[in-house]
């Protein structure tokens, strides 16, 4: 399709139920989501709750205004460092987001300039490189997180990590015996029924996709484990959702910006950073999604840019960490089978409703579980016919 082409048309011969498709999708986007946005709000040292805030208004807000039908938008672990560093530097978590706030009125006002053309100059080969790093970046730092080592945040991609050791050190330690048996049956048999999955034709073309199965059979799994000894996995295992103890502690849980600082040069400085970061990681990473889109749709990048400044405004206005396009949440959507951009939608709808209702069933999941997701995930976006197709290519 050419760029004037809507992204979010259904695909020829697409019946009916693409809805319930994509209601399917979204609960797959949702469950891997979830994880690493409490896993990148840990990283960058900002409260739990502000990643799933991220999660829910890129899913609901930029999903809603994105002109891409595959692109899921969330907390980025790419400015997990720059997060960092600049509520340290700023003091205080409040002046940060005032600079989240500013920053996404300046992506608008790029949106506006058509800035997003700089995405038609990213060479092929620089786009293919991108996705193999990622999908073997997922699955060195899924690796510890499949045999129960789980120290590290999920959504740290970071070579130096967060528990000082790096990502070869960390595997090195796993495979000298920190390992977990219980995760780990979970987490192969999650693998094995993955591949299973997506080679038997009657199961590859079921509504349901492979890895709800696997979240829900890591469910059962671990409270099996639980019912015949001491095989059942700890909380620190498990994935882990705030818990409010009412409506008024739910609501306790947002935070809002510094409104005082707005005289502070540094957090002008924050704001323009975070939004040229943010911008090129987004205009890279739909990009990379649209290479991923069987149906070569291609999206609107000026107004995704101006979905993303939105985002990022609200973001700023109720506690959420500058978000992004992701290719991680985007393949996984993809995998599993998306038809329109309502999935991205139906994921930060159920980021909401399962965080406000639904805590404790969510702390029920294993993480290996999701680190299984996340590691076929990764083979498929490092495959090795990319590879060969790079080597047969040239060296130019």
């Amino acid at each position: 399709m050419n760029s004037s082409s809507t992204a979010t048309a259904l695909p020829n011969g697409t019946s009916k139920s693409w809805l319930l498709t994509d209601f399917i999708a979204g609960i797959v986007v949702f469950l891997v989501a979830l994880p690493l946005c409490l896993g990148i709000a840990l990283a960058s040292g900002a409260p739990l709750f502000s990643g799933i805030i991220s999660g829910i208004i890129g899913g609901i807000v930029v999903g809603a205004l994105s002109g891409s039908r595959i692109s899921v938008s969330g907390p980025a672990a790419g400015l997990t460092a720059i997060v960092a560093a600049r509520i340290a530097d700023l003091g205080s978590f409040e002046s940060f987001l005032l600079a989240v706030f500013l920053a996404g009125v300046i992506q608008i006002a790029l949106g506006v300039a058509k800035a997003g053309a700089f995405a038609a100059f990213v060479p092929t080969s620089v786009i293919n490189g991108l996705l193999a790093a990622i999908g073997v970046i997922l699955i060195l730092k899924q690796i510890p997180h499949l045999l129960g080592h789980d120290t590290d945040p999920e959504g740290e991609m970071s070579f130096v990590q967060p528990d000082h050791e790096n990502t070869l050190t960390e595997l090195l330690s796993v495979f000298q015996g920190e390992i977990h048996v219980s995760a780990v049956v979970i987490g192969l048999v999650s693998i094995a029924l993955l591949i299973v999955w997506g080679k038997v034709p009657i199961l590859k073309k079921s509504l349901v996709p492979g890895p709800l199965i696997v979240v829900v059979l890591g469910v059962v799994m671990n409270e099996l484990f639980k019912y015949w000894g001491s095989w059942g996995l700890e909380s620190s295992h498990l994935v882990v959702v705030p818990v409010a103890e009412s409506l008024s502690g739910f609501t306790e849980f947002f935070v809002f910006p510094n409104w005082s600082d707005w005289n502070r040069p540094r957090v002008y400085e924050a704001a323009v950073t975070i939004a040229i970061v943010a911008t090129l990681e987004t205009l890279l990473n739909v990009e990379a999604v649209d290479k991923l889109d069987p149906l070569r749709c291609q999206t609107p990048t000026n107004r995704e840019l101006m979905a993303q400044g939105c985002g990022n405004m609200f973001a700023g206005l109720i506690g959420g960490l500058p978000m992004t396009s992701v290719i991680v949440r985007s393949s996984v959507n993809l995998n599993a089978g998306v038809q329109t951009k309502a999935s991205a939608i139906f994921h930060g709808v159920l980021l909401l409703a399962s965080v406000a209702l639904l805590p404790q069933v969510l702390n029920m999941i294993p993480l290996s579980a999701l680190a299984a997701i996340l590691i076929v995930t990764g083979f498929k976006l490092a495959r090795p016919e990319l590879f060969r197709q790079m080597l047969d290519g040239g060296r130019y």
